[in-house]
């Protein structure tokens, strides 16, 4: 029909185009489905790329995130807001929530947070929320005591790169959560201006020149942070029981045979 149409009316204009932009979309749909599954083993190897960060496994090569992964971690459980384990990962298949997963916890009820258990004694649970002009989150590896943060590792999608952007790429900033704790307070912890600053040892300071960005991170933190705090209370609890048998196991002292 359209071969023998008028190459110079309007008709043809209209047809043509209309023909082009369905050929132009069934192409881009089918190259979006074909390239699906890589684009997310990609942000899942990312994703479990900043969770070992958090697990203090650094500069790990981009061909054996896996499996390290596969072989350091002891167990990844998924908890509810009263801190029982209701679910677990599968550590084969390298289960990991995505963002999007974590997003969805923020208001789901009944949650199921994850957590992830290294052999080497650190636990990592992620973080995430609103930023400046996009989504951040965030993996923090805690001590046996689960209190104490033994590293971090933050991601953001459009933050002002120089300023808000510094929450990923600048490494003092992430040097700095090494050390403190995480409150029991009405504040558990925060990110904010030293002068503004309600704990010392709960919280960091604040990137300057990035206030709203680093606020945000702080309530980020503050509000997962109290999702897990049953969690922790319950846990930590039992590492504490175990260090006092241990202690008290190392005070006892053979007597002497005196006969």
């Amino acid at each position: 029909y359209i071969i023998g149409m008028n190459t110079n009316s309007n008709t043809y204009t209209v047809i043509y185009s209309i023909i082009l932009v369905v050929i132009v979309a069934a192409v881009l749909a089918f190259a979006a489905m074909f390239l699906k599954p890589t684009q997310d083993a990609n942000v899942k190897k990312d994703t479990i790329s900043q969770i070992l960060t958090a697990a203090t496994f650094t500069g790990v090569e981009d061909s054996k995130i896996l499996d390290t992964y596969r072989q350091e971690i002891e167990s990844a459980i998924l908890v509810d807001i009263n801190g029982e384990e209701v679910g677990t990962l599968d550590i084969q298949e390298c289960e990991v929530y995505s963002n999007s997963d974590l997003k969805r916890q923020i208001t789901a009820d009944p949650k199921a947070l994850p957590v992830y258990i290294f052999k080497n004694g650190i636990t990592v649970i992620p973080c995430y929320g609103a930023g400046l002009w996009g989504p951040i989150w965030g993996y923090v590896g805690l001590e046996k005591d689960l209190k104490t943060i033994k590293a971090v590792r933050f991601g953001h999608k459009g933050e002002t790169p120089g300023l808000g952007a510094k929450i990923s790429d600048e490494p003092s900033f992430a040097e700095a959560f090494v050390g403190k704790t995480i409150g029991e307070g009405e504040v558990i912890f925060e990110v904010t201006k030293p002068a503004n600053r309600q704990t010392e040892n709960n919280g960091v300071d604040a990137i300057s020149g990035a206030t709203i960005t680093s606020q945000a991170l702080g309530k980020t933190l503050d509000q997962w942070f109290g999702f897990y705090k049953n969690y922790f209370a319950k846990n930590a609890a039992v590492c504490c029981g175990q260090a006092c048998e241990e202690v008290a196991a190392e005070e006892v002292v053979e007597p002497v045979n005196t006969v």
